[in-house]
Order: C-alpha cells, then sequence, then structure tokens
C-alpha cells in the first residue's frame, strides 16, 4: 500500500468521527483531503454537520461537495476539527503548516473541544525538527526576522512557491527554519510568541489527545489522556 492509499484509508477511517449536529473543523493538506470527501459523501447521504474551513483550498473543496460551511466568527465553538500534521513526537506534539495554513489552523484548533490529527506512518518521529519549521511573519520587515534566525543559527529559508515568494491566504510570509532538531519545544514556542512581526508558528503543542495513524495493514489510534 503506498502512501496516497494509507494517507485515504486513515482519511475516511476519522469520519466515523462524526455525529449528525456536529460543527466541524475541516483542516489542511493531502491526507485530511480524503478526510473531506468521504465527509462530502456522507452529507450527500443526510448527514447533517456544518463545516468550518482552516484554508480556502478546503473552502473550495467543501463547497464543490455541498458541504454546509460557516466561518469560525459566526460559530460559537467548534465541536471536532480533524487536521493534519507535518510531524507528531511521542507526546503528541506536532509541526504543521508544511500547506502553509497555519494560522487558520491553529486558530480552529483553539475553539474546538477536541482536536484530531490523522496521518500516515512517516509522520510519526521520535523528536520533532527534521521537518522545517514554518513561521508566518508580516511582509514589512520580514528580512530583519531572516536576520534574526540566521544569527541564532535556525538556518531561515523565506518559502517560495513557482519562482515568487509564498503568501499565505492571509497575506503574509512563512520562514522555515531548518533546526533539524528541536530539543526544548517549549522554550522555542516562547522565543517565537515574544518576536515582533512573527504572527504564528507551526508548533502545536498540548493540541490533540488523538491521533489516527495509517498504517500498511490497519489504522492505529494513538491516545494520550
Amino acid at each position: 500500500m503506498n502512501q496516497n492509499e494509507l494517507k485515504k484509508r486513515v482519511g475516511i477511517a476519522a469520519t466515523d468521527y462524526i455525529q449528525n449536529g456536529m460543527i466541524v473543523g475541516l483542516g489542511t493538506g493531502s491526507t485530511v483531503y480524503y478526510f473531506v470527501e468521504e465527509l462530502g459523501k456522507r452529507v450527500q447521504n443526510g448527514l447533517s454537520i456544518i463545516g468550518v474551513t482552516t484554508s480556502l483550498a478546503t473552502k473550495q473543496q467543501a463547497e464543490q461537495l455541498g458541504i454546509p460551511l460557516k466561518s469560525l466568527d459566526d460559530v460559537n465553538s467548534i465541536d471536532l476539527v480533524v487536521d493534519g500534521a507535518d510531524e507528531i513526537d511521542p507526546q503528541l506534539n506536532g509541526i504543521k503548516g508544511g500547506g502553509g495554513a497555519l494560522l487558520f489552523e491553529k486558530l480552529v484548533a483553539t475553539q474546538s473541544k477536541e482536536v484530531i490529527w490523522i496521518v500516515d506512518e512517516s509522520k510519526m518521529v521520535d523528536c520533532l525538527g527534521a521537518f522545517p519549521l514554518p513561521v508566518e511573519v508580516v511582509q514589512y520587515g520580514h528580512t530583519h526576522l531572516l536576520r534574526y534566525f540566521e544569527e541564532k543559527g535556525y538556518h531561515p529559508v523565506l518559502r517560495m512557491r513557482d519562482e515568487k515568494v509564498f503568501v499565505t491566504d492571509d497575506g503574509n510570509f512563512i520562514i522555515d527554519l531548518h533546526l533539524k532538531r528541536i530539543d526544548d519545544a517549549v522554550q522555542l514556542q516562547k522565543e517565537l510568541n515574544d518576536l515582533v512581526g512573527v504572527v504564528e508558528h507551526g508548533l502545536f503543542l498540548n493540541q490533540t489527545r488523538r491521533v489516527l495513524v495509517g498504517k500498511q495493514n490497519t489504522v492505529e489510534v494513538i491516545e494520550h489522556v
């Protein structure tokens, strides 16, 4: 079974957690794509939910499938959000933002009663940091943040796409930090939170208690109580 098949398996499995009447956060990414596809089929077969999306790409997909949507500002809370992750450690802390939607993903997650991450087994790691850590920054003055990260030895790279600087859905740039290993994620989170010009970062600490992992023969459910 190839990686896309694993993603599809775990995406479909996640829809079993969705119940009638829920307000559901719809994450972003290649694994969540399959979750949204299956959710759309269930809506067409009578499942009644409201979706809250985390990116323009997911919004477009959900609209095409006929999933009713509301803005985060138009709901009091979200029952459950299903999202992907780029790395997850044994404590279920993660790095997210490879797709560039980290700000909206974190906004939706913080307003959700429950967060489920869905990944294939390649995303489970012993220590965070091999995947570059995204840091979303305002455009104005971003070169000073690049210089700061360079001086700190974080090996920053301004994200590009199609030979142009990548711009997030909310109009910001992303600086990817090539750290290789993050030994103290809590301290790094504090450092990034304190930097003027940083809008958000891809460290998602203590956000979820349940992860669904697509493996060759099964979908493993990892839970922290």
